[in-house]
């Protein structure tokens, strides 16, 4: 099993791209509560932080997929989407630029929900969720089955567009840029592989409580 120190990039790439706070850009965050992680500020409001553009999607033609690692590869439209079980779920957002949203609820499906009737496999033990605009990002499938949600409201409202409507992944326990805006697609794998922003500089696990926003040769 590849771990996550090991699945960072080289050395001779190590340099954030695409203008990615680096580790010398991080500020200083006071401790704001026992809820807030380490260098974190509290927001007043939920940013809108986004490589790209931002995508038109039209629910009548829009799908999502599960395939790789599993008994049977499935497609869900929207109706089918909307079929699955959904719950509401509350939980903080921690951003890797430093804010945090503090009592924030989502609704929307669980990971788990979507997974089950395409049966994933022994073997499998990531996922790689992908979305439009061609994003993706890397998770242990634990971390997706225990806590992921397939959120497609907020706080009550359906998601703006900005924020990666009509479905956003929600993964209360990692930094904000493992809860993918617009997900399509959930890949089920046996091996371990960097999504794009870990492929360009950001850790691999993500963890805000111990602040690993960044791979470990960047930080030495």
């Amino acid at each position: 099993m590849t771990t996550s120190d090991q699945q960072q990039q080289p050395s001779t790439a190590a340099q954030p791209e695409f203008g990615l706070k680096r580790p010398d850009q991080v500020k200083f965050a006071p401790p704001a509560g026992e809820r807030v992680p380490p260098g974190q500020f509290v927001a007043k409001t939920f940013p809108v932080l986004t490589y790209g553009d931002t995508p038109e999607i039209d629910l009548s033609t829009w799908s999502i997929r599960v395939w790789g690692l599993v008994e049977r590869e499935i497609t869900l439209d929207w109706t089918q989407f909307c079929n699955l079980p959904w719950v509401t779920v509350g939980a903080d957002f921690h951003c890797v630029t430093q804010w945090s949203a503090l009592d924030q609820t989502w609704q929307g499906a669980p990971v788990s929900a979507l997974l089950a009737p395409a049966g994933p496999l022994p073997a499998a033990r990531y996922v790689m969720a992908h979305c439009f605009g061609d994003y993706t990002t890397n998770l242990p499938l634990d971390v997706a089955l225990s806590e992921g949600l397939l959120a497609h409201r907020q706080n009550g409202a359906e998601l703006g567009k900005d924020h990666g409507w009509p479905l956003r992944l929600i993964i209360p326990s990692r930094y904000g840029w493992k809860s993918a805006k617009w997900v399509n697609g959930i890949e089920l794998m046996a091996d371990d592989a960097p999504g794009f922003w870990e492929q360009r500089g950001y850790n691999n696990n993500a963890d805000p409580w111990q602040e690993e926003r960044f791979w470990p040769e960047l930080t030495r």
